[in-house]
């Protein structure tokens, strides 16, 4: 099978092996280290360089290549090795020294001889002491060490391989198979299927060789029943090692689960058991403090061991933005996890440590969840530790945010229904905010059916709740009033009047988003008449502003203004701040649309400076911008450059890309107004990148089309 990919690898690797125009101009470096997990093709990469490197002429004394064995039950030894390199350069038989000793004299005594430039390869070591003993006494050659450690301990450049790419991984399969058969027209018949394929084998090429292997002897047969042959077992390791091919180019048995199983192996039993309750992690990335709680661990613990690990390229780590240890994140192959899980499952104690690892993780989960959750509805910040404020909690959800998705998705085990049902809870405010709406759904959807088994008519009810919530937001308006309504009727059946009163709000509030404000005034209005009622002025208040923007969207100006002027007025009276802040801002977008432009900036400057008062920095970006919208209504475009600015800068902190997204439009517009045209263009092309990073595609596409409009 021809060599495949890794041009950036080469292009980091090739240069330092260059004589340039003599030895003595040669980078001072003398040993080189292809390091990587099992299978990701370090052999293949050491002999590809080699072949490039004689074809230049760069080692006119030829290559030396030892295999090492390093992960074999029986690896070779540099006493071994030594012998098999003196039998490369002539030295065997009677003229083999007699002691060890001698033997190495005499090797590094031909290699300092000899003129003609060498490439020595040590492949797949496992230990130092199998190769510093072969190490040349000279500059003049170069070393090439591949292995799945890495040598930290040495002066050595490290080319750590990661896994194919997407297109890599179809290039080598259709490679292999067309090696064999340029008629085989299967990866053009099948693209969709290749690429599953390529997805299953985890882009490893000892897995993706063994894949095409299987699908050259399956000639008459498509790609596509392979890959079902593959998610029909849940395990590609146990497919591709039954119908494995035999051995590759260099002799060696192709196969997965012996090659993870000798890695695994070789831990200590700290790193082994780490790996294992690893590979139970819910997401494919796991932060730090989550995988400690996952173990049972300090975080302080749990990171060298991870860091061990990773050395060992069995998991792999993703920086953290802040660049702290505690932000990273970690990445268990997919072939690994597997491997890990069918130990785990294999073992009746493993498993029993196992479940109380996951259920460490899921109440670790909630906890921070729950605590994010409050920040991002406004609560004081003093009751949301571990956070310190709204950007850290937002940075956590999002660097979790697949993990805790999948966690919820244990709901459907009995064991954790009730647990990932809470959790789901916590996660729909952000997941509606981040507009991760299919996230949001499918986490409703799962906790709504385990509480329906469980027979909780009330959790039942408000995960429909949260339902309801992310389909209206995703624009499905009718799904999402029958969630609502579904919801409403267990909470009539139970006999909570409140939230009863609460779902007809939200049933308002759907139907406003989609346009129909008259039956949103008809639900806003029975919601308030319950809260009324039942002595909730507080939500009485919102009940009151909330109509004064279904009446301004139905034209009723007059009465929309008071309806939200009766909402400021009770928020006063209750010495609510932050509402009363809400209701100016209300009031403010009314008087706008009223064309009451100078009554709507005073009204958006009250409720920015209550924002401020109270803390709310998110409000406080929100009035803002209306401060901007409204300046620029009134013909004060640098104002209004201005407010926008500091809006912008609010967003940007809490890295809320749909608000940053929305300023910057509106910023553009302001921009225009003022005659800065190149300004424009360039908010707007900022606004469609920030669109498209908060998951909105159409917005992005009108930011985009918005720019192009702009005069040169």
């Amino acid at each position: 099978m021809g060599f495949t990919g890794r041009s950036e690898d080469l292009d980091r690797l090739l240069p330092h092996l260059s004589p340039g125009e003599d030895d003595t101009a040669a980078l001072p470096l003398l040993i080189f280290a292809v390091t990587g997990m099992g299978g990701v093709g370090k052999t293949a990469l050491a002999v590809e360089v080699a072949h490039r490197a004689r074809a230049k002429g760069w080692f006119p004394g030829g290559t030396l290549f030892v295999d090492l064995r390093g992960y074999d039950e029986d690896p070779a030894t540099a006493d071994q090795a030594v012998l098999a390199l003196l039998d490369a350069l002539g030295v065997r038989n009677a003229n083999l020294p007699a002691t060890t000793e001698r033997q190495y004299d005499t090797y590094r005594a031909l290699l300092a001889e000899r003129r003609d430039r060498m490439l020595l390869i040590l492949d797949n070591a496992s230990d130092p002491a199998q190769y510093l003993p072969l190490l040349p006494g000279t500059d003049h050659h170069r070393v090439l060490i591949t292995s799945r450690d890495r040598p930290d301990a040495l002066p050595v450049r490290l080319i750590d391989l990661e896994t194919l790419t997407l297109d890599d991984s179809v290039a080598l399969v259709t490679r292999a198979l067309h090696d064999t058969d340029e008629r085989d027209d299967r990866p053009v018949r099948e693209p969709e299927a290749l690429r599953e394929l390529a997805d299953f084998c985890g882009h490893l090429p000892l897995a993706l060789q063994i894949a095409a292997g299987m699908l050259r002897r399956r000639r008459h047969r498509d790609i596509t029943s392979l890959v079902a042959e593959i998610r029909e077992a849940g395990d590609a390791t146990t497919v591709l090692d039954h119908g494995s091919p035999g051995t590759d180019l260099y002799g060696r048995p192709l196969v997965l689960r012996p090659v993870l199983e000798t890695s695994y192996r070789r831990l200590p039993p700290d790193l082994a058991r780490l790996l294992r309750l690893l590979c139970l992690a819910p997401g494919p990335e796991t932060g730090t403090e989550t995988i400690a709680a996952l173990a049972g661990l300090e975080t302080d613990v749990t990171l060298p061991l991870l860091e061990d690990l990773a050395a060992a390229h069995l998991v792999s780590s993703l920086p953290s933005a802040d660049g702290s240890a505690t932000g990273m994140l970690w990445r268990v192959h997919d072939l690994v996890r597997a491997f890990g899980t069918g130990v785990v499952a294999r073992d009746a104690e493993s498993r029993e440590e196992g479940e109380a690892a996951r259920e460490r993780v899921v109440r670790f989960y909630i906890e921070r969840a729950h605590a994010a959750s409050g920040l991002l509805s406004g609560l004081p910040r003093d009751h949301q530790r571990p956070f310190t404020d709204r950007a850290q909690a937002v940075a956590w959800l999002d660097r979790e945010r697949s993990g805790l998705v999948a966690a919820v998705q244990w709901a459907r085990e009995e064991r954790f229904a009730d647990t990932a049902a809470l959790l789901a809870d916590c996660l729909a405010r952000y997941l509606n905010w981040r507009r991760h709406f299919d996230d949001a759904i499918a986490v409703a959807h799962t906790a709504g059916k385990a509480a329906r088994q469980a027979g909780d008519r009330r959790r039942e009810a408000g995960v429909l709740n949260d339902l309801g919530q992310a389909l209206s937001k995703a624009g499905r308006t009718e799904e999402a009033i029958d969630a609502y309504t579904r919801a409403l009727d267990l909470f009539q059946t139970i006999g909570d009047r409140r939230e009863e009163a609460g779902l007809w709000s939200n049933i308002g509030n759907a139907l406003a988003l989609a346009g129909q404000a008259r039956k949103a005034i008809a639900a806003y209005t029975r919601a308030r008449d319950l809260f009324q009622d039942i002595g909730d002025r507080y939500h009485e208040a919102m009940l009151w502003m909330s109509l004064g923007v279904a009446l301004r969207d139905a034209g009723r100006t007059k009465k929309a203004i008071k309806a939200c002027t009766r909402a400021r007025s009770l928020f006063q009276a209750m010495g609510d701040g932050l509402g009363e802040a809400m209701a100016w801002g209300s009031l403010g977008n009314i008087l706008e649309r009223e064309g009451n432009v100078k009554e709507a900036i005073t009204a958006h400057r009250c409720a920015r400076a209550l924002f401020a008062a109270a803390g709310d920095r998110y409000g406080e970006a929100t009035e803002w911008g209306n401060v901007g919208n409204a300046l620029h209504r009134a013909g004060r475009a640098r104002e209004a450059i201005d407010a926008h600015g500091k809006s912008l800068e609010i967003f940007r902190e809490f890295k809320d890309w749909y608000g940053e997204a929305v300023t910057l439009d509106n910023l553009a517009v302001a921009h225009k107004a003022a005659r800065q045209h190149d300004q424009a263009r360039a908010a707007h092309l900022q606004a469609a990148d920030a669109f498209t990073r908060a998951n909105a595609p159409t917005e992005a596409a009108q930011a985009r089309a918005r720019a192009a409009e702009q005069p040169e």
